[in-house]
């Protein structure tokens, strides 16, 4: 069934922002937009000419209406036009998150000054929303005017977003993304930060140059609204909200003498239009003056991989690497996680020894210093990993570079490195290793292999058996990794026939 989000905002006559940029942007990703009108706006392209409050017993009505029949996964709120109408929304919101067996996700998108310039609530409003409304928010998405307004800080660099972020954090609200596009720094640049569970998270892109911005805000809040009730983190949710406004401003157009809307176009599926993960080291990084540069080069990237993949097996000794090469199974991964084993460099080195005799493409999980002792081909990372690893030394050394990936935020994050090849996972539950909160699904896959296909080879892993091989292999993904199919199987070698043609390898 069709996740549903709910959209209390107000109504823009000109169609570019309020529950007309909600519901847009809420289709776009494929759930089912609710409306609860708190305002009536005479505006067009050149300005908001009048705003009429709708009653609160209007407000009211529909909302009973809609909890009756059409609870919301997500509650996206927009512009509330007085203290009353923020006191009897937040009624409502304590009761939901009180009483429904699953409580909604609260996205508030404070629409205090349009991208237009104009006022759209009361001064008196403030305290109110502080008082009432922001200790029941899960994640509020102000723009830069909002932020001040709401903060008194204003945001003349990155200290001071975090400084506004933790400001808003105290009055109650779970998470914070403060929208770029209005702070111009570094030049020519739109920067955009998260703070969610004790983490940071930067994203940054090139300005889109078009002044037809009518509606960005209310449609980046729709989109996370509509990611969080489809099941993203919050963290891929604002790197798809991201996307699909960049995709939606280069494609804008005026449609009266003024400032048009963004275009509201589909699920965002051109890396061009995804913004840059920005870390310490980065350029970028460099330029919001995060930390120290380290001295890796993200853009000179990691020897390359010529073709794809294939079938991928994944073990933990020595005997099942020699087995799956001797198969023919032409790339294999070493991954032993007891780094305290007395046999660890021993069996490294002989994983890489029968790589070479059986011409095959030997990764090594982690220990990436023994990996370059005894010249493996290549070496698997996790996220947590490039924190740690020397990765000048195992570019310098001329290693491949794999890494594991779990969704958009960590795709991109990737991205920055310029790996051998992405590791997508877990597609589905595996008893390997805890992947809860990070399982991927059919659905997620087929949104990054397109992104990625022409960047690098792409490789599947997590809870993939013969029976699931043949859907995975569907999405035009290069490689599949296994680990229990084949070490598991009554007849493994068996399993590897069956596995390489039922994905299509030769």
């Amino acid at each position: 069934m069709s996740k549903v989000v709910w959209s209390i905002a107000g109504s823009d006559s000109g169609g570019g922002a309020g529950v007309q940029a909600d519901l847009k942007a809420m289709h776009s990703f494929g759930v089912h937009g609710c409306t609860a009108i708190t305002a009536l706006t005479a505006q067009n392209s050149l300005g908001v000419e009048s705003l009429n409050a709708v009653s609160t017993e209007v407000i009211e009505a529909q909302l009973l209406a809609l909890e009756s029949d059409m609870p919301a996964a997500v509650i996206k709120i927009g512009m509330l036009a007085n203290v009353q109408q923020i006191q009897l929304i937040a009624e409502h919101l304590t009761r939901y998150k009180a009483r429904w067996e699953t409580p909604p996700v609260i996205v508030y998108d404070p629409v205090a000054i349009a991208t237009s310039g104009d006022s759209l609530t009361e001064e008196d409003t403030v305290d109110a929303l502080k008082t009432h409304l922001l200790p029941l928010v899960d994640v509020i998405t102000p723009n830069t005017h909002e932020t001040q307004l709401l903060t008194g800080v204003y945001l003349i660099g990155p200290d001071a977003v975090r400084e506004a972020a933790q400001k808003l954090l105290s009055f109650g609200v779970k998470s914070v993304v403060i929208k770029g596009g209005h702070w111009d720094y570094p030049k020519g640049y739109c920067i955009d930060y998260c703070w969610h569970q004790e983490e940071e998270y930067w994203l940054g892109n090139e300005s889109v140059n078009t002044p037809h911005t009518h509606g960005t805000g209310c449609s980046l809040s729709s989109v996370i609204a509509a990611c969080l009730a489809t099941g993203y983190p919050l963290k891929d949710a604002f790197i798809l909200g991201k996307a699909y406004i960049n995709a939606g401003l280069k494609a804008a157009k005026r449609y009266g003498e003024g400032i048009g809307p963004v275009a509201h176009t589909h699920f965002p599926e051109s890396i061009a239009d995804y913004p840059q993960v920005i870390e310490p080291g980065s350029w970028l990084g460099d330029e919001l003056e995060f930390l120290v540069p380290d001295e890796y080069n993200y853009a000179a990237g990691f020897a390359p991989i010529e073709g794809e993949l294939g079938l991928y097996a994944v073990v933990d000794t020595v005997d099942w690497i020699e087995l799956c090469l001797k198969n023919d199974v032409k790339t294999v991964q070493l991954r032993i996680k007891d780094a305290d084993s007395p046999t660890l460099e021993q069996d490294i080195a002989k994983a890489i020894e029968l790589g070479n005799t059986y011409g095959g493409r030997v990764f090594i999980n982690d220990h990436w210093e023994l990996a370059i002792k005894h010249g493996a081909y290549g070496v698997h990372l996790g996220q947590e990993d490039l924190n740690v690893a020397d990765l000048n030394a195992i570019k310098q050394a001329g290693l491949r570079l794999g890494l594991s990936t779990h969704g958009f935020y960590e795709m991109l994050r990737a991205h920055n490195y310029r790996p051998s090849y992405l590791a997508f996972g877990a597609i589905y539950p595996t008893t390997t290793k805890d992947m809860t909160g990070q399982i991927q699904g059919l659905e997620k896959l087929r949104h990054f292999v397109p992104l990625m296909r022409s960047e690098y080879p792409t490789v599947a892993i997590g809870g993939i058996d013969l029976a699931r091989s043949s859907e995975v292999a569907a999405t035009g993904v290069g490689s599949v990794a296994v680990v229990r199919a084949i070490t598991e199987a009554q007849s493994p070698e068996q399993a590897i026939i069956d596995l390489k043609q039922t994905i299509g390898e030769q």
